[in-house]
């Protein structure tokens, strides 16, 4: 074809030369949740769940209320704290008291030491009654309240220990919970990771820290880049590949576990054919370049490329070293070639 005078300018003509590109391979991956950063959360203490306050997809915030049970252990464990608690404060004032009876040489020193003694052990025992609440959820704040009323509260809650996403629950309204029990999972999805299988016969061409570029069909042309941070020591039997695990930044949220995506893995570099994305044309299901014949006319033909790396296309099958081509501009190009075509 002859482009119009007026289109020649809209394009650039150069020659197909070598350049520097990373070696890459693509591989099938899956979002998933980062393991690292998930917290599974239970009661403490065994009870009767009363109250649900999160669902899954929910977003909250460490120190968060998810749930709140019932419970007797609880109960016993808040009564044992006020007896400790009595039992600690009549030891203080009796020690209290042998201490000014010594001074007055009422009592021997083995009745003072006595005294003491039972001060010590009261106070052990406050201290683990205490420890008793703090694992079951009872803060320092809750305990000083527990001391200043006397009010037995039955039930406590379950609280998020991070902040997160719910992404499982597996409870519900009057079950009874065991400690253990993993009720509520929290996971914090700034960061995810995308994984895939590669083919054994590529274990050798991958390293920890890899850059890794992710795209997920479901968003587009869109990339996400990471670094590989596992690669599996052993074959998956089945399928005769092994585990590439990338890490990516997620703080835009973007990304969701079970996303479907292609990993392309960045290698080494190498001097390879290459032609600039500008210069490519696609029509139908094929890659075309504009092949410059002569001075002011053109052929379209068919080339294999390989994908984009950074602005450049990889040419697998069709051009050779110092052909002439559009290299900017082949999309107008093409458009006249279709007006053309038309007339």
């Amino acid at each position: 074809m002859r482009p119009r005078a007026e289109m020649l300018k809209r394009f650039e003509v150069g020659k197909v030369a070598r350049a520097t590109v990373e070696r890459t391979q693509e591989i099938p991956g899956r979002l998933e949740v980062d393991e690292k950063r998930i917290t599974r959360i239970g009661a403490s203490v065994t009870g009767r769940v009363v109250e649900i306050s999160a669902d899954v997809g929910a977003r909250v915030r460490a120190g968060e209320m998810l749930a709140r049970i019932s419970s007797t252990e609880l109960t016993q464990a808040q009564l044992n704290y006020l007896r400790a608690n009595a039992a600690y404060s009549l030891s203080e004032r009796a020690l209290d008291r042998a201490q000014q009876l010594f001074k007055a040489d009422v009592i021997s020193a083995a009745e003072l030491q006595r005294r003491e003694s039972e001060q010590s052990i009261a106070r052990a025992e406050l201290r683990a009654a205490a420890d008793q609440l703090s694992l079951i959820g009872f803060d320092h704040s809750m305990q000083k309240r527990l001391r200043e009323s006397g009010q037995l509260d039955p039930t406590v809650g379950i609280v998020a220990t991070r902040g997160g996403v719910i992404v499982e629950r597996k409870v519900s309204q009057g079950q009874v919970a065991q400690p253990g029990d993993a009720l509520f999972t929290v996971a914090d999805l700034n960061t995810v990771w995308a994984v895939g299988s590669l083919p054994e016969q590529a274990a050798g061409s991958v390293r920890l820290g890899q850059v890794v570029d992710v795209q997920v069909p479901a968003l587009g042309e869109k990339r996400f880049r990471g670094r590989i941070v596992f690669v599996s020591d052993t074959i998956q039997p089945d399928t005769r590949t092994i585990t590439v695990r990338t890490e990516v930044d997620n703080s835009s949220r973007e990304l969701k576990p079970q996303m479907l995506a292609t990993m392309r893995l960045f290698g080494e570099t190498e001097q390879r054919l290459a032609i600039p994305d500008s210069a490519v044309v696609r029509d139908g299901d094929r890659d075309y370049v504009f092949l410059q014949r002569q001075e002011g006319e053109f052929k379209l033909i068919p080339v294999e490329v390989a994908a984009s790396i950074n602005g450049q296309r990889p040419v697998l099958r069709g051009l050779t070293e110092g052909q002439p081509i559009v290299m900017r501009g082949a999309f107008h190009l093409n458009n006249e070639r279709k007006r053309a075509e038309l007339e």
